[in-house]
């Protein structure tokens, strides 16, 4: 009986050892499946699940879809959920839905803001109204109305971002700010990214950019009433980026035109991303440069080498340069008025006084109403909002104060005493 088991025994020792020795080879030979880095960002006032949970190490599966719900404290409301990464700083990707799902596809951090139910309080938000879509990306604006908003002037903000980063949402801040009080409907939009960061395979030049504003403005007309809007009363303001394209909006809107720019010696016309139907581009001039009555823009480049001219990178032709320069077309006030407030933050390290300052002076030279406010202390983008605490204390500390300033100053243009 002995006898007969040993042989049995060893072929099947024998076997394992085999399949032991086989799978060790299959392991070996296997890739390594591919993880990122993931963090999870714990917020105040509120809290957020992730399934499935984020394992202890932090490290997620490449491509694994992770869903998130976001859930507010008592007394409170979601700002935004977000995942973040990093690379020239923190760049957030933002959700307004308090569950939203986020791809396992770079090393990222996952959170959510929350803010207090009471600063949501007196308007309501249409969020991502498509105007148009020239490129591969669809411009966007979110609109801010009052409650039983009535023929109220519209502010329309543009955001900064070097012309190449950030959307409507860095400045959501400003925009509540703005709309509180009942006196404006306030626009927040997009616009294309300077070269080829959306997608686009021809890269877009500071004359398409400045063509997406005035496409804006003419959606927002067409439908302002549907907001509470004024079609014919309307102030513009951006900061950074924002800062130029607000005061391009309103120095060069004599300018809408079809002639193309740069395209014909001479003859440099933006023609507006969005047409309304049935309107001639010479109508929609008229409409937008009767409608804009103010600009406030902040810490914005007025002039020189820094705009880029028609295109991104290179050396660029002067009359290039001056065509998308706010300080070579600004109208004598004979023409027509175009009032401006202007902000930087006396710390700022890109903006720089005398920039503005210039731009002031020759604003006051050709007869027009000017402000210039410098803000002591404060660096650049003091009115971008974003989850992080300290942008958000930058706003509180800057923003907020100087939200107000700008609102008195378009007081005194759409409600004059």
């Amino acid at each position: 009986m002995n006898n007969s088991i040993r042989p049995v025994s060893g072929i099947l020792f024998s076997m394992i050892g085999l399949f032991s020795s086989q799978h060790f080879a299959i392991a070996q030979g296997e890739p390594a499946k591919a993880t990122f880095n993931v963090t999870v960002d714990r917020p105040a006032n509120g809290s957020i699940t992730i399934n499935p949970p984020i394992p202890a190490d932090g490290k997620v599966e490449a491509g694994m879809a992770l869903v998130v719900t976001a859930t507010p404290a008592d007394g409170f409301a979601l700002d935004s959920g977000y995942y973040s990464t990093t690379g020239r700083g923190r760049a957030y990707h933002e959700f307004a839905t308090p569950v939203f799902r986020v791809t396992a596809d770079r090393n990222e951090g996952i959170g959510a803001s929350f803010i207090e139910k009471k600063a949501l309080e007196g308007f309501t938000v249409t969020r991502d109204v498509v105007f148009a879509q020239p490129g591969v990306k669809k411009l966007k604006y979110d609109v801010y109305s009052p409650t039983g908003a009535n023929n109220l002037p519209v502010i329309v903000i543009i955001h900064g971002g070097g012309w190449t980063s950030n959307t409507q949402d860095v400045m959501r801040g400003l925009a509540r700010e703005l709309v509180r009080g009942g006196g404006y409907v306030v626009v927040n939009m997009d616009y294309r990214w300077l070269g080829t960061g959306d997608g686009d395979t021809v890269p877009n030049t500071m004359a398409n950019l400045i063509e997406d504003v005035y496409g804006a403005i003419a959606h927002i007309q067409e439908h302002a009433r549907e907001y509470g809007g004024d079609p014919a009363r309307i102030g513009v303001t951006g900061d950074s980026a924002g800062g130029h394209l607000s005061a391009a909006a309103i120095d060069m809107v004599d300018r809408i035109g079809d002639g193309g720019f740069g395209v014909k010696a001479g003859v440099y016309q933006f023609k507006p991303s969005y047409m309304p139907q049935g309107k001639s581009v010479e109508q929609v001039r008229k409409e937008i440069t009767q409608a804009i009555k103010a600009a406030a823009p902040s810490y914005g480049v007025f002039a020189g080498a820094m705009l880029g001219g028609g295109r991104r990178g290179g050396s660029q032709p002067e009359a290039e340069l001056k065509a998308v320069a706010p300080m070579d077309n600004i109208p004598n006030v004979s023409q027509r008025a175009a009032p401006q407030y202007l902000l930087r933050g006396t710390a700022d390290p890109l903006i720089q006084n005398a920039a503005v300052q210039a731009y002031a002076d020759a604003l006051k030279a050709a007869g027009q109403r000017v402000e210039y406010d410098q803000v002591e202390g404060a660096s650049h983008a003091f009115f971008d909002w974003k989850p992080d605490d300290g942008t958000k204390a930058t706003f509180a500390r800057f923003g907020v104060p100087y939200a107000a300033k700008m609102k008195a100053f378009f007081d005194t243009v759409f409600y004059p005493k």
